[in-house]
């Protein structure tokens, strides 16, 4: 049986009830709403720095020419940025609207449906249907509701938790993770070739095919009545090796970067991606994984997919590789298992939550 409290906990809930103000929990605090203002105007904004555009259609290619081009592009995107949108990517219009569509049709289900796949973070069933809880010093909580699970390799999926509703999302999110696997291989390919190592390197200090996980989280951001005060997902970096997003097209993702909040547009058929601290420290800080949050606004509802793919826990240490390391480029990173650099992340930033604002 579904709680009340659970169903209230909800920030869909919230968003439906007619509330004009949000509660004080999801007031941030004044030094993280600098430059939130209306995300559609944000978005239009042509002047300033741009998030990179990668095409891919060449990362491939037979021409060694040609195909050293994109790889270059590829590089100095992830050395600049950190972040970019891919687009001929591989992965076809069809099944990214597939993929969409199934996701949408989940939260477009009644929350009582919903709660039956709810997960249970305090018993560290982490999977499943859920909102952020208030695990940090300020009690401080965001605005969305969310859908998480592990979506391959196919061993490691618990298909009882997938939604069953509607009938085609396993089989749409099955052969979306598998085919950004294939992508994924391809980025890591020309990312080990850009620092100067052998072509499948990065692969397998990730883990590689039987290791690496890719987690699923669908972000579903409700309309909020009082955008400019609230944000969909902290400043944060993600702890990844790297990270693929696919939206809706509305606009909400914003990056840190030179000192400024700067807007990624919506580029049409593109999916969005992140390099993570797992990639950040293999490279010794040549690669940027880059400080980025989530934005809400008013009039629309925003849904994101986004795709994880994170070493495994225990079985690596993570740490700057020998040829990314020299006199005058010392290690910048301490050798940490992937599970310690999260407690080590959470641990610090418990800490900053402490100081006085």
């Amino acid at each position: 049986m579904v709680s009340s409290d659970s169903v209230n906990s909800r920030v869909e809930t919230l968003a439906g009830s007619g509330i004009s103000t949000i509660p004080k929990e999801y007031v941030r605090p004044k030094d993280e709403l600098v430059n939130i203002g209306d995300i559609f105007e944000q978005e239009k904004n042509n002047e300033g720095p741009q998030v990179p555009t990668i095409d891919l259609k060449e990362i491939e290619s037979d021409n060694e020419k040609v195909r050293a081009k994109c790889r270059e592009e590829l590089k100095k995107a992830a050395v600049d940025w950190g972040v970019m949108h891919l687009v001929n990517h591989g992965i076809s219009d069809e099944l990214m609207d597939k993929v969409r569509k199934a996701g949408k049709a989940f939260f477009d289900l009644p929350i009582e449906q919903k709660e039956k796949y709810a997960n249970d973070q305090a018993s560290g069933k982490i999977q499943g249907y859920g909102s952020k809880l208030a695990n940090n010093a300020s009690g401080q909580l965001e605005w969305e509701d969310y859908f998480f699970h592990c979506v391959y390799p196919e061993d490691k999926r618990d298909l009882s938790i997938w939604p069953q509703t509607p009938a085609d999302y396993i089989e749409a999110t099955a052969e979306y993770a598998k085919q950004l696997r294939e992508l994924a291989t391809k980025v890591l390919k020309g990312l080990s070739l850009g620092l100067g190592l052998d072509e499948g390197r990065l692969e397998k200090e990730v883990g590689g095919l039987e290791e690496l996980l890719l987690q699923m989280k669908i972000n579903y951001y409700p309309k909020c009545p009082q955008p400019g005060l609230a944000l969909g997902v902290e400043a944060h970096t993600d702890v990844s090796a790297l990270t693929f997003i696919l939206h809706n097209m509305v606009p909400g993702l914003q990056l840190f970067y030179e000192g400024k909040w700067v807007t990624a547009k919506c580029v049409p058929n593109s999916i969005v991606m992140h390099i993570g601290d797992t990639l950040e420290i293999l490279s010794n800080g040549k690669y940027k994984s880059i400080l980025h949050r989530g934005m809400v606004n008013k009039e629309k509802v925003r849904i994101s997919w986004a795709v994880f793919c994170e070493p495994p826990k225990e079985k690596i240490i993570l740490k700057p590789l020998p040829e990314t390391v020299s006199e005058d480029e010392p290690a910048m990173f301490p050798p940490r298992t992937f599970a310690e650099h999260i407690q080590h992340k959470l641990f610090r930033k418990s800490q900053e939550a402490l100081l006085p604002k």
